[in-house]
């Protein structure tokens, strides 16, 4: 873990990330002209304001005809009144225009990232941390708003801003005005690029700390049962304490760093206010500058220093959104190990043939899964593959959904191997119900829709009555409209399988998988489901895996795995008149069952 948070802390931010938002800017092109336009107002508004001060203090200064005093004074404060407004005005056109930019490219990137992940490959799921993955998400949109806003409509426009004062002031008074104002600038800019860039490493760090926090908690609240299960309470309440110990460290080391920037930008700034109000009186003194002189330059010091000040804090966030979009655009970087070729057709199942050729397969090399596997499931026929734990049965399933591809042979389905065709159109043609069932956050109702989103009420019913969850459902006060609860914890085990089934009836693939899909039930759910199971596979092709034999004895085909390997085949009669591995898992399930009995 340390060295993980030294190589956060040690990374170098990527600036090449700007040029990969300007993509979504341009959809708002007329907007951000305008934008700039009002931002130009805004500034000569603010730039002409000290301008105006001076001229009405000198006016109110050595006024002394009484026409005079009541007309210049009075037309400069109108126009007084009317440039500060109009300052205030443009900014907040300026903010309102970009506005919709800013917002409409937090959307494309979010829904960018969200397409990506869901298009990356089982591996990187197996092994992503969910709730630090959804904090990079949420800090990279907004880190894209702040970034956005400020860079494009405080930094940039503030250097603006002092550019223009340097050069007023050094053509209408002393040079060393200018000169005070340049040191000032360069320094405090210096000073807040490399203070910051000391401190960035524990804004990193900080930040890292959360997630890891973060992380720990949706880990142990997700899997709320096996902690009480086990009485663990204690223990994970000890662990994520560790990782909040190790978030408030960071973050002291953060605040800690930041009184080190803000006191030394203060002392900046007041160096060089003090030193031109200094300058500036001295000037009145010797006659060289009159009082409003005086005001003048004091407002522009103050005029400059302040969004200076701010300008610190914009470039401390912004190293900090910087790094946060770093974070989420490194998602999209992730390349996944699951393509479509170029060409990559769509399937045509026509009769619903599917066939393993010697297929070879390892999640890790030195550990192979499938060696040189080979079997077909006839069209419209029930295959059944049993075996061992570790035999490769799931890998199957996995396969066949691509979710891996193979290392070599291949897997065809009507003749077409199932990587030369989109994995959109393969896993359109396929069904499953898989061992463990998760549920979304849903009703009953939505979640049996998820498996055909447009179905109509009535195919969702009769997708119900065929799973044999209608009697439940009539039993619950809100039908249908019953919440299921996060990873759907408010069902049994056995309800939560129906749910699964009942959504796979409703989307009527050609293709059906049933991964362990009765093991959850008891003996009497068990048989209506398989005959619900009987009733959509019967014109299907059907692979079901199965631990229980007692649920495939009606399969057409069976084949037993053993490392790997396919070591018997046949119907169930045919297995068990050979007296090979499958008769002695039958032999030992059914002794097991009148023990039960």
């Amino acid at each position: 873990m340390r060295s993980q948070k030294t190589d956060v802390a040690a990374k170098e931010i990527n600036w090449s990330i700007l040029r990969q938002l300007m993509p979504y800017l341009f959809e708002f092109r007329s907007r951000i002209l305008l934008a700039l336009l009002c931002l130009i107002g805004a500034k000569l508004a603010s730039v002409g304001l000290p301008f105006i001060l001076k001229h009405l203090v000198d006016d109110l200064e050595s006024g002394t005809d009484a026409g005079q005093l009541m007309i210049l004074p009075l037309g400069l404060l109108l126009a007084y009144g009317v440039v500060r407004f109009s300052n205030v005005l443009f900014g907040e056109l300026r903010d309102t225009l970009f506005g919709r930019v800013t917002e409409r490219a937090m959307r494309r990137v979010g829904l960018r990232v969200f397409e990506h992940l869901h298009a990356l490959d089982l591996e990187f799921h197996l092994n992503r941390r969910t709730g630090g993955l959804s904090r990079d998400i949420e800090r990279g949109t907004n880190g894209i708003s702040f970034l956005l806003r400020f860079m494009v409509f405080n930094i940039v426009p503030t250097f603006l801003e002092i550019g223009l004062v340097i050069v007023l002031l050094g053509i209408n008074y002393t040079p060393w005005f200018a000169v005070i104002v340049f040191v000032a600038v360069a320094s405090y800019v210096g000073f807040s690029v490399m203070a910051t860039e000391w401190r960035t490493r524990f804004v990193r760090e900080a930040n890292e700390a959360e997630s890891r926090t973060s992380t720990r908690a949706v880990d142990s609240l997700l899997n709320f049962e096996t902690v009480k299960y086990f009485g663990n309470e204690g223990f994970e309440a000890s662990h994520y304490d560790g990782e909040l110990a190790s978030w408030e460290g960071a973050r002291r080391r953060n605040r800690l760093s930041l009184f080190v920037l803000n006191g030394g930008q203060a002392f900046i700034i007041a160096g060089a206010m003090t030193s031109a109000m200094v300058l500036a009186a001295q000037q009145v003194v010797v006659g060289a500058m009159t009082i409003g002189d005086f005001v003048l330059i004091n407002a522009f010091m103050m005029q400059i220093f302040m969004p200076l000040n701010f300008l610190g804090f914009v470039y401390r966030e912004m190293k900090g959104s910087m790094a946060n979009i770093e974070a989420m655009f490194s998602l999209l970087d992730q390349v996944p190990a699951i393509r479509d070729n170029t060409d990559a057709k769509t399937l045509a199942v026509r009769a619903g043939e599917i066939r393993f050729e010697q297929v070879q397969f390892a999640y890790d090399p030195e550990r192979p899964i499938l060696r040189g596997l080979s079997f077909t499931v006839r069209p419209r026929q029930k295959l059944a593959i049993v075996g061992s734990s570790g035999a490769g049965k799931s890998t199957i399933f996995k396969l066949l959904f691509r979710f891996y591809d193979v290392g070599s042979g291949r897997i065809l389905i009507d003749g077409q191997d199932i990587r030369d065709v989109s994995q959109a159109s393969l896993r359109d043609a396929i069904g499953v119900v898989p061992q463990d069932t998760v549920l979304f956050n849903m009703s009953i109702g939505d979640n049996i829709r998820y498996g055909r989103v447009d179905a109509s009420d009535e195919d969702v019913a009769q997708a119900v009555q065929m799973a044999h969850l209608d009697t439940f459902i009539g039993s619950l006060p809100k039908g249908l409209d019953t919440l299921v609860g996060e990873r759907g914890l408010k069902l049994s085990g056995g309800e939560k399988q129906r749910v699964a089934i009942a959504r796979t009836i409703l989307k009527r693939p050609p293709i059906l998988v049933f991964d362990e899909a009765t093991s959850s039930l008891d003996s009497r759910s068990e048989r209506s489901i398989l005959q619900a199971i009987r009733e959509i596979a019967s014109d299907h092709t059907s692979l079901v895996i199965a631990h229980r034999l007692s649920t495939i004895v009606d399969a057409d085909d069976i084949i037993v795995l053993d490392n790997g390997r396919l070591v018997e085949q046949g119907t169930h009669a045919q297995l068990l008149m050979q007296g090979g591995k499958y008769a002695s898992l039958w032999a030992m399930q059914q002794a097991e069952a009148k023990e039960k009995g």
